[in-house]
């Protein structure tokens, strides 16, 4: 529940945004604003910063995705952590694809990124051949079928690291 005129001023905020009223992700950006204060809002607008994020490059990854904006501090931070100082990958990966930021470190992001990373290493895909984003995305049937079993004779224990990162995440 939420007064009218708090909704009437997130509605104003969203339509300024650029949020089509007649898309489902004007909806969800309503109801980001909605669940969240101003300074909460502000906070996780300064955890994108300190990745070295404009405003800009925040309200753009919101505008894509704007479930982005509701995970937790911790979790946007953990996230970014990752892709930037462990995947080394620019700050601005993560907020052109926000819905990595939905997804979970433990038991999709950190598993398949390990499996993308000794895949690389062998020559077996290139950046181009199959998208990181795609392998982190699919679901886990796809990801087996088409990422995992597809290079079993030449990376014999990819399945089994794969298992190992899983196990470590219950």
């Amino acid at each position: 529940m939420t007064s009218c005129d708090r909704f009437r001023e997130i509605v104003k905020e969203v339509e300024e945004m650029g949020f089509n009223p007649l898309r489902t992700k004007f909806v969800i950006a309503i109801h980001a604003f909605r669940a969240m204060s101003k300074s909460t809002w502000e906070k996780k607008v300064e955890v994108y910063k300190k990745w070295g994020l404009s405003e800009d490059d925040i309200l753009l990854g919101f505008g894509k995705r704007p479930w982005c904006m509701i995970a937790s501090e911790h979790k946007i931070s953990g996230v970014m952590d990752f892709f930037v100082n462990k995947m080394g990958l620019e700050s601005s990966f993560v907020v052109r694809r926000p819905a990595l930021i939905s997804l979970s470190l433990e038991k999709r992001i950190v598993p398949r990124c390990e499996v993308y990373k000794v895949l690389l290493s062998k020559g077996l895909i290139k950046d181009n051949d199959v998208s990181l984003m795609r392998m982190l995305i699919s679901p886990e049937n796809w990801f087996l079928n088409r990422v995992v079993y597809r290079h079993e004779e030449e990376a014999p224990k990819l399945l089994k690291l794969y298992k190992e990162k899983l196990a470590l995440a219950q």
